[in-house]
């Protein structure tokens, strides 16, 4: 495995002296996500040569794996132990790798319950734009000053290094699982939601669509049959299989050919008053909207900004639109330090996080 790294190595320090972009990527399944990488088919970095479990503690929680490991061989490894990743990453196919989980830092249904991708990064081994090879965090969960390097990784979309080993926190799978859903309009669901999330209730992912609500019930069967008194409500008899087709995206709310955008947003937000139909995760805090009458990106951002959050276009056939929310200078100059230190060459995934970089 060693004799992979140093090629690595050898690629990016040639890339680094000619100035030569390299496009890093893992099983190729987000190649859609971000912006489109400057000159990206000039040098690719195949970072799914070195792949494979390094350790797993089952009864620590914690696994670590090379970056080019694929995803649905890690949660196999961990369900035959009984666990799995919290954070529901979402694959959009076979070949997704725990490197391209990191660098995209998407999170699933589950997310609003157990928490982000980067809140279970606990260390990374990567090779930066000069193709040094550096370690940061480990494989306890612990405070840190300054920056904390390792879940500064996740969501760069391999801007600032290529990902090579990842130590992740795993948790226990529910001992049940059940779905409920009801009828109900966007701006009661969005007010249930919310309540509900304050409450000690087994809630574990929610979904609104069309007039209906779906709740996710994750824990004990007594838990879940108190809850589902409680909430009301009719069983789903396929809730798994909702749930997956949420997190892959193969759901027929996002097989439209319409622009897809992502709203990140106060979850109590009420309704927002923007054509295209939408489907609402997160207890109001992820909000999907098809942009059916190609709305200008402004509006949206605007919206999206005044409701406390960000707008980034998830998937579009329309060029000239940057995929992420601009940011405020202050933060555009904290990026420009980080790219400095991290790939003063600036040769790693160019443009693909933000255009300027």
């Amino acid at each position: 495995m060693q004799a992979i790294i140093d090629q690595y190595k050898a690629t990016i320090r040639a890339a680094a002296e000619q100035k030569i972009p390299l496009q890093i990527r893992g099983g190729g399944t987000k190649d859609f996500y971000g912006n489109a990488v400057v000159m990206q088919n000039n040098t690719l970095l195949d970072a799914t040569a070195y792949s494979g479990i390094i350790a797993y503690e089952p009864t620590e929680l914690v696994i670590t794996a090379r970056a080019g490991t694929r995803l649905a061989d890690l949660e196999a490894a961990l369900d035959q132990k009984g666990q799995m990743l919290a954070f529901e990453p979402p694959h959009f196919g076979a070949s997704a790798t725990l490197g391209g989980c990191i660098a995209a830092g998407l999170s699933g249904p589950r997310r609003a319950a157990a928490g982000s991708v980067r809140d279970f990064v606990l260390g990374v081994r990567l090779l930066n734009g000069k193709g040094d090879d550096l370690s940061f965090g480990g494989q306890v969960m612990k405070n840190v000053a300054g920056y904390d390097v390792s879940r500064l990784m996740v969501g760069a979309m391999g801007t600032l290094g290529m990902l090579l080993e990842v130590s992740l926190k795993v948790l226990p799978k529910p001992m049940t699982e059940i779905t409920l859903h009801m009828q109900m309009d966007e701006a009661t669901a969005i007010d249930k939601m919310n309540q509900w999330a304050g409450k000690p209730l087994p809630i574990s992912a929610t979904c609104f669509r069309s007039g209906e609500l779906f709740l996710r019930l994750s824990g004990a069967e007594s838990a879940l049959r108190a809850a589902k008194l409680k909430l009301g409500g009719e069983e789903l008899s396929e809730g798994d299989v909702f749930w997956k087709s949420l997190r892959e995206q193969t759901h027929d709310f996002f097989r439209s050919a319409s622009s897809l955008w992502r709203l990140s947003i106060n979850p109590t937000t009420p309704p927002l008053s923007l054509p295209g139909e939408k489907l609402i995760e997160w207890n109001g805090g992820l909000r999907w909207m098809l942009n059916d009458e190609n709305l200008d990106a402004a509006i949206l951002r605007k919206t999206a900004k005044d409701a406390g959050g960000h707008a980034t276009l998830f998937r579009s056939n329309e060029p000239g639109i940057s995929v992420f929310h601009p940011l405020e200078p202050g933060m555009m100059n904290i990026h420009y330090a980080l790219k400095e230190k991290f790939d003063p060459s600036r040769i790693l995934n160019p443009g693909r996080l933000y255009p300027e970089m």
